[in-house]
């Protein structure tokens, strides 16, 4: 997999530096793959909370990305027409004109805390539509936490997040697609 990841570029990884006051850590290149087959399999307009690696690895053209919104503190983002600028500490300054409007929501809460994750899940519910769906990231000892918060059940792919020591999980509240087979970065 190391040979086929070094020969796909990806736009965002390479042009795009990890901010550690914002406690940003890309994902790999191939778990982001993975994010985003999952995101295009059972998604028509998406919000991405705190997901800027995933939201700018979409097709720059395709409809989903079009339709799809970037959720974000980082201004290196802003100039993009998806950007809605996001503290999750206020999720009730979401604009109100998008509450509702989201089939799919992607989160990878900067923080690990039950009070971060409660907020994310506070802004999940604004944006999305009646069951609409979830792929959140976090650690596996979240699992009970996003169970009660989300509905999530974890996935058997696992993200690869090359600079973090913690090995997170993902969990959706729907049937996985995409994510139901084995990462082969973190096997073994």
């Amino acid at each position: 997999m190391e040979g086929k990841e070094s020969k796909k570029r990806n736009k965002f990884l390479l042009r795009t530096k990890e901010d550690g006051d914002l406690n940003q850590y890309w994902y790999s290149l191939n778990t982001i793959d993975a994010m985003v087959k999952e995101v295009m399999e059972n998604a028509k307009v998406c919000a991405f909370l705190s997901t800027p690696s995933v939201y700018f690895s979409l097709p720059k053209k395709s409809e989903l990305r079009t339709n799809s919104k970037v959720f974000d503190l980082d201004k290196r983002f802003k100039k993009d027409p998806g950007f809605v600028e996001y503290d999750f500490n206020k999720p009730d300054e979401i604009p109100k004109e998008i509450h509702g409007k989201f089939d799919y929501v992607v989160i990878d809460p900067p923080f690990i805390t039950e009070e971060v994750l409660t907020l994310y899940a506070k802004a999940a519910k604004l944006l999305l539509q009646e069951e609409g769906k979830i792929l959140i990231s976090t650690l596996v000892e979240n699992a009970a936490i996003v169970k009660k918060l989300y509905g999530g059940m974890p996935c058997k792919f696992q993200p690869s997040i090359p600079k973090l020591v913690y090995q997170y999980n993902f969990y959706t509240n729907y049937e996985a697609s995409a994510l139901k087979e084995t990462n082969p970065e973190i096997a073994g």
